[in-house]
């Protein structure tokens, strides 16, 4: 995959374990999308790092000793409110993500996700975006479809447009491409985008994403 970014984002890898790390790190460098410029196995060594290094983005383990992800997501982005923390899981429980997307992290990856899936997730955040792993997406509706969940009120007002734009959202579009997908104008679908923000009660499209998976509006 062939990175459109103009620049090589700078990111520190946080995580536990440490071959991870390495192996995560090694990867990158070769594939040449990204500078690794540190390291942390927990929130208090990457608060510290933070302290002396600027990352553009951070990739963050959820489940970590001493100072878990959750908690250093958010003071991290006390101190440097414009970072982009992109959380690195495995499928648990999905009121982490609640809470991580509240916190403001703008995307979510599968630890078992490839290195090209990792750098159109970094690619998609560093554009302004919010990536979902497709994977992720799909378990969280294995999930929920062993659950009931009856259609909220919310989705009655939702239009057969609005509908489809939803659903590429759900697939990682950005406005422009669901714009060209469904021949109309960039500024409609940021609009169509607003109003399913508005109609739903979700602060932001990654919730907005789960909102969709949830309540089982869109197929992937």
């Amino acid at each position: 995959m062939k990175s459109s970014l103009p620049n090589k984002p700078d990111l520190i890898i946080v995580d536990d374990h440490l071959i991870f790390r390495q192996g995560l790190k090694s990867l990158i460098t070769v594939e040449n999308f990204a500078t690794v410029i540190g390291e942390a196995s927990n929130g208090i060594e990457f608060l510290e790092l933070l302290s002396h290094q600027k990352p553009d983005l951070v990739l963050m383990d959820i489940d970590m000793p001493h100072m878990n992800g959750m908690e250093a997501t958010q003071k991290a982005l006390e101190m440097i409110p414009d970072l982009k923390v992109i959380a690195f899981t495995m499928f648990g429980d999905e009121e982490y993500y609640y809470k991580m997307i509240d916190l403001g992290v703008k995307g979510f990856i599968l630890k078992s996700s490839g290195i090209n899936e990792l750098e159109k997730a970094i690619e998609v955040v560093m554009n302004g975006e919010s990536y979902f792993s497709n994977e992720l997406l799909r378990k969280i509706i294995n999930n929920f479809g062993r659950n009931n969940a009856k259609k909220p009120a919310e989705a009655n007002r939702i239009t057969i447009r609005e509908m489809e734009v939803l659903r590429h959202i759900c697939l990682g579009f950005n406005n422009e491409e669901i714009a060209q997908k469904l021949f109309i104008s960039a500024k409609t679908i940021k609009s169509h985008r607003s109003s399913l923000l508005e109609k739903t009660k979700c602060k932001n499209t990654p919730a907005l994403i789960l909102f969709a998976v949830k309540h089982k509006l869109i197929e992937l």
